[in-house]
């Protein structure tokens, strides 16, 4: 079983590298496509999905469950849990078809027992910021700062999110079999060598 999990800083082209080194090792890549399957099976909104899915469970509540006087219903605090119980259940059957690339959500620690490559991607802030700029959806008009706290708040999320997984600690290079800097480069440009490193990695040089 050859299994990739990708994790990322926020503007550093994690996804990107997932897609590209899927294509270029021949397996499937999966990333939004989980968040697709949560949804259909579970009847959640896909918006609501994607926010729960890389933050703890806790912030996953609405704010008023910190407030002494305010308590949401027990339905409302069960579903981020059946988000996260359901991420967990789709990952593991995705792994279990065979060869692939996973992006995000904690596979790496999610499926330790299938012994995968983990690979960590980040960038410096100047090149995460100008690849967030050109990549920004239509609409979304955010100043330098505003996109700073953005970054710095996604990846807080993503660290409070392995939290509830794990101990290592999300980002740590001991953490990861290989950690890739893609600031000011192409994308493009790095997948041969990634995709021979993965082949070797797996003893398959061909």
């Amino acid at each position: 079983m050859k299994i990739v999990t990708i994790s990322r800083e926020f503007g550093s082209g994690g996804r990107e590298v997932g897609k590209r080194l899927a294509a270029a090792l021949g397996v499937p890549c999966y990333d939004n496509e989980i968040i697709e399957m949560i949804a259909k099976e579970n009847g959640f909104d896909e918006n609501y999905v994607a926010n729960v899915s890389e933050k703890s469970i806790e912030a996953a509540y609405p704010l008023t469950i910190g407030n002494r006087f305010a308590m949401p219903p027990l339905t409302l605090i069960d579903q981020p849990i059946r988000v996260v119980s359901a991420q967990r259940q789709i990952i593991e059957n995705l792994a279990a078809k065979g060869d692939c690339v996973i992006v995000g959500r904690c596979a790496d620690v999610i499926l330790r027992d299938y012994h995968p490559l983990n690979i960590f991607v980040y960038a410096d802030k100047e090149s995460k910021l100008k690849r967030c700029q050109e990549r920004a959806p239509a609409g979304e008009n955010l100043t330098r700062s505003e996109l700073e706290r953005k970054m710095k708040q996604i990846d807080k999320n993503r660290a409070k999110h392995r939290a509830m997984y794990a101990d290592s600690k999300w980002g740590s290079k001991e953490t990861y079999h290989l950690c890739l800097n893609t600031s000011g480069k192409e994308i493009k440009t790095l997948i041969p060598a990634l995709a021979a490193f993965a082949r070797s990695w797996f003893g398959d040089e061909a």
